[in-house]
């Protein structure tokens, strides 16, 4: 038997390939399969079947791609109406040579979530671990504020919690569809590996009693993004097969001048430090750190994107990124990178910076020019006193309503990666504005307070 764990990193998104000889079961695959193809390659397997735990919200599935690459059959459960695949109750068997997977229909995140339990025929029938889709992560559990009535959405979660999933066994391992830093749950632990057991005695949600989890889970406050209707659309119709990802050819200045003039976006999607040295004017700045978890609240899905890159690798991680978010619109990217905008003598934005010892200060004279960017659970836990505060995701829209402070802002996040692209929207609209690079963890580092 081999099981492969599959990370999208960004989205903290896990997918699995599990089989046995030359069959292989993929599980929740991403939308750039070639992760999952190679790895079945190296076992020496095909791929069989395609399992879904949900419909996802927050990225395009792949299911649609793999099935179209291999000729598996994709299922997934039966509550919803898809326009692909098959309808899947529970009690249904997988199988691939001595792996079986049974479904289990754990309702709750989604009305249609399944969880698939694992056995190896080879060793008994004891359940060996359980897919838990969004129903079970490691140190938390779903979310239920996306799928209608919330108290309703609750309870169901915690009978399947309760009446389906513990009762598989303390020893059985659990392997969910996120990792810490989803946007599908906050509290998860920084780890993949747990049993049910492990989370039965130490899981806070867990610990709780029906009445008692159902009030946590409708006091929870959760940021729910736009482009997540447009995730649960593509997801339930089945997303375009795409067949590869986009190669977003090297453009020389002429041509990418001329994609700009054409509607596309300019995306630089280097570091925070390169952005904040020397950028394009009007170019948008997106860090691959942070290019998965807001392309799909700044980016418009029909807009194309021009993308600035140190590498050609840079550039395959961004279109990979920006694939799994249904953004696929990519035109190209500037050949040479920054090197060929400086040296043709473009004209370049420099942002402000502002250290520890200027914030401080910034403090003294006039705090609500510190516009903390952040979102709102961080900003709750700690934050500079006096401080602005508006949610990277939302602040196109606060610069289109003007409601921000006038005159100079001083962008603050966690680490300054936030506050950069914060920067590039303020900047591009004429706005003074500096970047806290450190922002949080330079200010805590120093030991200043916070409110």
């Amino acid at each position: 038997m081999f099981l492969e764990t599959i990370r999208s990193p960004g989205l903290a998104h896990l997918a699995y390939l599990v089989g046995d000889g030359d069959e292989a079961i993929a599980i929740d695959p991403p939308r750039d399969v070639e992760r999952v193809l190679a790895a079945a390659r190296a076992h020496g397997a095909r791929v069989t079947h395609v399992l879904e735990t949900h419909r996802n919200e927050d990225l395009v599935v792949g299911s649609p791609e793999l099935a179209a690459r291999t000729g598996a059959t994709i299922h997934h459960g039966a509550a919803l109406d898809f326009g692909y695949g098959v309808a899947t109750e529970e009690g249904a068997l997988f199988g691939a040579g001595d792996v079986v997977l049974s479904a289990l229909e754990t309702p709750g995140h989604t009305p249609e979530s399944l969880s698939f339990v694992l056995r190896d025929r080879s060793t008994g029938q004891s359940p060996l671990a359980v897919f838990t889709g969004d129903a079970l992560f490691v140190g938390e559990v779903g979310r239920t504020d996306l799928a209608g009535d919330e108290e309703e959405a609750a309870a169901a979660l915690y009978a399947s919690l309760h009446d389906k999933l513990l009762p598989l066994g303390d020893h059985v391992m659990i392997h969910p569809a996120h990792g810490a830093g989803s946007v599908c749950g906050e509290g998860m632990a920084d780890r993949d590996v747990s049993t049910l057991g492990y989370e039965r005695r130490h899981s806070p949600a867990l610990q709780l009693d029906r009445a008692a989890f159902i009030a946590r889970k409708k006091a929870e406050r959760h940021v729910v993004p736009p482009y997540f209707r447009e995730m649960e659309k593509l997801n339930l119709a089945g997303p375009p097969v795409l067949h590869h990802l986009p190669e977003a050819p090297a453009l020389g200045l002429e041509a990418f001048d001329e994609a700009a003039r054409s509607g596309a976006r300019i995306v630089d999607v280097r570091s925070a430090e390169a952005h904040v040295g020397a950028a394009i004017p009007e170019a948008l700045a997106l860090p691959l750190s942070v290019l998965s978890a807001y392309a799909g609240w700044l980016l418009d899905p029909d807009r194309p994107v021009l993308l600035v890159a140190e590498d050609r690798a840079q550039v395959d991680e961004a279109v990979q990124r920006l694939a799994r978010l249904g953004r696929t619109r990519v035109a190209g990217h500037l050949a040479g990178g920054m090197p060929t905008w400086e040296t043709a003598g473009r004209p370049l934005r420099r942002l402000g910076l502002a250290t520890v010892e200027d914030l401080r200060a910034q403090l003294e004279e006039a705090p609500g020019q510190i516009l903390d960017v952040r979102k709102a659970s961080e900003h709750d836990d700690a934050r500079l006193p006096g401080s602005t505060h508006a949610f990277l995701g939302e602040l196109p829209k606060k610069l289109g309503d003007g409601t921000l402070p006038k005159g100079r802002l001083v962008a603050f996040c966690g680490s300054g990666q936030r506050a950069t692209v914060a920067a590039s929207l303020l900047a591009a609209e004429g706005r003074e504005v500096a970047v806290a690079l450190g922002s949080m963890a330079a200010w805590q580092a120093k030991g200043h307070p916070t409110r």
